[in-house]
């Protein structure tokens, strides 16, 4: 047999076909792909997310009792409130326990601070004091390094495992600023009760983690929502629906898929009073209104835990509750699904 490779050629006819074709395909292509990415199975389940924080964040700072009275050495390098330190001296730090094991083996050595603030490097100096009740080097600084609670896990693709959960980010409860994830997972959780919502006090989900089970990885927290991909694959059901492109999201009567009691998802009406035009900094995309007596009676409307319940209209994912407004728990705000799915892995 001859393996030589030969080279061939085609009638100009023939050549205008065959290019025609390969246009045709390449026109397709992303339409197709397209109409693959956006389906998603959409979920409703209640889970538990654990974040750790890239650094550790500063979300105050306080005095300091040494024998010659009382210092705030972190004010005084000047930390601010929001800073998220990232070094001390060449070391990184991602943990509360190694940011106190490095002041004690400086023992009060002047010390090189590197840290992020408004997304910028800063660089400070600064020293340790020792503190005259405990015999331990402290800096004052008031940080932190995680965050876990409950939400509820919007969608998942069942061709990449991608999933998307909250509908908003993880915020630090004390400077209000979005964590800056290293690490996190979510975990299996049975809603053991509710604190319903009353006007002018928000309610709550009440939940318990089963710390022995990880779901997922988380890969980002977002303004968006946390995203990431399951561990093993599919571990809930459901059928594959299309997410609605948001000029045909329209007001009018809605559903969610919420998990308010032990690991039942169920379905409850709602409607989508306004649609706002679409904003980069704002994703409160639209208005909703709770109708649902079962919900109502329940839970007074939307409550801490229910962000990320998503929203489904003319059977078709339009979007995920994300905010409760305080003075009437019945209505809130709701994001957009096609703004979730941009910031989902790739799988």
């Amino acid at each position: 047999m001859n393996d030589e490779i030969r080279p061939w050629s085609l009638s100009a006819a023939v050549l205008r076909v065959v290019l025609l074709g390969l246009l045709g395909l390449m026109l397709l292509w992303p339409l197709t792909a397209r109409a693959s990415a956006l389906s998603v199975v959409p979920v409703g389940r209640a889970v538990g997310i654990k974040l750790f924080s890239d650094g550790v964040v500063v979300v105050g700072t306080s005095e300091v009792a040494t024998q010659e009275g009382m210092v705030n050495p972190a004010k005084a390098c000047g930390l601010r409130e929001g800073d998220v330190i990232t070094h001390i001296n060449s070391t990184e730090v991602d943990t509360i326990e190694e940011v106190s094991a490095l002041l004690q083996q400086l023992e009060g050595q002047d010390l090189e601070i590197r840290a992020i603030r408004e997304n910028q490097p800063v660089q400070l100096t600064a020293r340790a004091v020792l503190c005259s009740s405990d015999g331990a080097y402290k800096l004052g600084a008031l940080i932190r390094d995680s965050m876990a609670g409950i939400g509820t896990v919007t969608f998942y693709c069942p061709e990449t495992g991608a999933f998307g959960a909250l509908g908003h980010g993880i915020s630090d409860v004390d400077t209000a600023l979005l964590m800056p994830l290293d690490s996190g997972s979510i975990l299996p959780a049975s809603v053991s009760g509710v604190e319903p919502g009353k006007a002018g006090t928000p309610g709550q989900l009440k939940g318990i983690f089963d710390t022995s089970v990880t779901l997922g990885e988380l890969s980002s927290n977002t303004p968006s929502g946390v995203f990431g991909t399951l561990k093993d694959g599919c571990v809930w059901t459901g059928d594959e629906v299309e997410i609605a492109p948001r000029n045909e999201v329209k007001a009018g009567n809605a559903t969610i898929l919420s998990n308010i009691s032990g690991d039942t998802v169920e379905e409850y009406t709602i409607r989508i009073v306004k649609v706002y035009p679409e904003s980069e900094s704002d994703t409160r995309d639209f208005l909703i209104q709770v109708t649902d007596r079962r919900l109502l009676e329940t839970t007074g409307g939307i409550v801490q835990g229910m962000s990320g319940s998503p929203i489904l209209q003319d059977g078709r994912l339009v979007g995920a509750v994300t905010h409760v407004m305080v003075d009437n728990p019945s209505t809130g705000y709701g994001i957009y699904a096609g703004r979730m799915l941009r910031q989902c892995p790739s799988g």
